[in-house]
C-alpha cells in the first residue's frame, strides 16, 4: 500500500470506528485530565465580556490558544477536508497543522492536497509536518520543499515510533533521530515543533528535544487517537493477525496526556494535544503549563461536512474556555496559566512516583 492511500484510510478509520485511547473499564479518559480540578473562584472580580484569549506563538499572533492539530493530506480525497480545516482556521484566528507531508514529498502531485491549506488560509499560523524516521531520506532539501509547499510558519517533526511498530511497513529504525532533529532544528528556514502522536514525552526526552534547539514541544499523549487502535483495525482489514494482535496489546500504551504536559514544561512552549475534547480540558492544560492546546479527532467528522461545522465546534469549546477563566478570575491566558489546579488519583501518583511535587499546583496564586 503506497503512503497515500495509507493517508484516506487513517482519516475514514478515524470517523468510522472507535479509535481513542482507554483507561480500563473505570469510566475516567486516558488522557488524565478527569484527575484534575481547578479551583473555582466565587469572587472572579473580572468582566467576562473582558476577557483577553489572545497568544503569541513563535511570533505569530493567535486570536485564541488552539491550533487544530496535525490531521491529514497527501490523497486526493483529503483535500477538500484540508481546505475545510483551513477555512475554519482563517475565520477563527488560530492555528492549522498538516498531516504528514511524505506522501507529497515522494509524489509532487500530491502536493496541491497540502497547498490548500496556504490558499485557504492566507494569514493562519501553519505548520507542516514531516516524520523523524524519514529525516535521513528527506534530508534539509526536502524538508525546505515542504515548507515551500504551504508557506509554512514552522515544521513539525512527528515521532509516531510507536505506530511505526505496530505497522508491518512501519520504519522502525529510530536510530539517529535526535542527530538528525538537531541538524534540522540548526539549518531548517522556520522554527521546529518536536510532537509526539498519542504516546507522550517523558522529561528526559523533553529535556534532549530542548537542547538539539526545538523552538516548541507537543506533548501528543496518550489519551485521545491511539494510532496503534487505527492500525488494528488496519491489520483486521487485511487479516494480518501479528499486527492485529500488537494494535490490541499497545492500544493504550503510552504518557497520558496530563502528565506529558508537567513532564515536558521546561523552558519553551508546550503544545498540550491528546484528549482535548472541550474548553475546561483546555483550561486545564494551561494550569499545567501548557501554551495552547491542538485539537484532531473531534473535528474529523465536522471537516467531512462543512467549514460550519467546524467552526461551530471550535466556538463551542472556545466558550467553554471563557468561561473556565471566568470562574477562575482569570482575564488572559498568562493569568490561566497561573490558576491553582488539584491533582488526583492515578495521575497524582504517575507524577509522584515520577518525582514531582503535585500539591504545588494547588498553592498557585496563594500562600499556603
Amino acid at each position: 500500500m503506497t503512503t497515500s492511500d495509507r493517508k484516506i484510510e487513517h482519516l475514514l478509520l478515524c470517523v468510522e470506528k472507535d479509535v481513542e485511547a482507554h483507561r480500563g473499564h473505570t469510566g475516567l479518559r486516558a488522557c488524565g485530565f478527569d484527575d484534575l480540578e481547578l479551583v473555582h473562584n466565587c469572587l472572579p472580580e473580572i468582566n467576562k465580556k473582558n476577557l483577553n484569549l489572545e497568544t503569541e506563538f513563535l511570533g505569530k499572533k493567535l486570536r485564541s490558544p488552539f491550533l487544530i492539530a496535525s490531521m491529514t493530506g497527501g490523497h486526493p480525497d483529503t483535500k477538500s477536508v484540508n481546505a475545510t480545516l483551513a477555512s475554519a482556521a482563517e475565520e477563527l484566528g488560530i492555528g492549522i497543522g498538516v498531516g504528514s507531508q511524505r506522501a507529497a514529498i515522494e509524489d509532487p502531485s500530491m502536493e496541491d492536497s497540502f497547498r490548500i491549506v496556504r490558499d485557504k488560509a492566507p494569514n493562519a499560523f501553519i505548520y507542516g509536518n514531516v516524520g523523524a524516521a524519514q529525516l535521513g531520506e528527506f534530508g534539509i532539501e526536502g524538508l525546505e520543499r515542504a515548507v515551500e509547499m504551504i508557506g509554512a510558519d514552522a515544521m513539525a517533526i512527528h515521532l509516531n515510533f510507536l505506530q511505526e511498530a505496530i505497522q508491518p511497513e512501519g520504519n522502525i529504525d529510530a536510530s539517529g533521530c535526535l542527530a538528525a532533529i538537531k541538524k534540522i532544528c540548526t539549518e531548517l528556514s522556520v522554527p521546529v515543533i518536536v510532537k509526539e502522536t498519542g504516546a507522550g514525552i517523558a522529561h528526559s526526552q523533553a529535556l534532549a528535544i530542548c537542547d538539539a534547539g526545538a523552538a516548541a514541544i507537543d506533548v501528543g499523549g496518550l489519551g485521545g487517537t491511539s494510532w496503534a487502535g487505527v492500525e488494528t483495525y488496519r491489520a483486521q482489514k487485511r487479516g494480518d493477525v501479528l499486527s492485529e494482535h500488537l494494535g490490541k496489546e499497545f492500544w493504550n500504551w503510552g504518557i497520558p496526556t496530563a502528565v506529558s504536559i508537567v513532564e515536558s514544561t521546561i523552558s519553551i512552549p508546550v503544545i498540550a494535544t491528546g484528549g482535548i475534547r472541550s474548553g475546561i480540558d483546555a483550561a486545564k492544560s494551561i494550569a499545567l503549563g501548557a501554551s495552547l492546546c491542538g485539537i484532531a479527532l473531534p473535528l474529523v467528522a465536522p471537516a467531512l461536512k462543512g467549514q460550519k461545522d467546524v467552526v461551530d465546534k471550535l466556538a463551542m469549546i472556545i466558550e467553554e474556555l471563557k468561561v473556565a477563566m471566568f470562574l477562575n478570575g482569570c482575564q488572559n491566558v498568562e493569568e490561566l496559566g497561573n490558576a491553582p489546579v488539584v491533582i488526583t488519583g492515578r495521575t497524582r501518583e504517575f507524577l509522584e512516583q515520577r518525582g514531582f511535587e503535585t500539591a504545588k499546583f494547588a498553592r498557585k496564586r496563594y500562600k499556603m
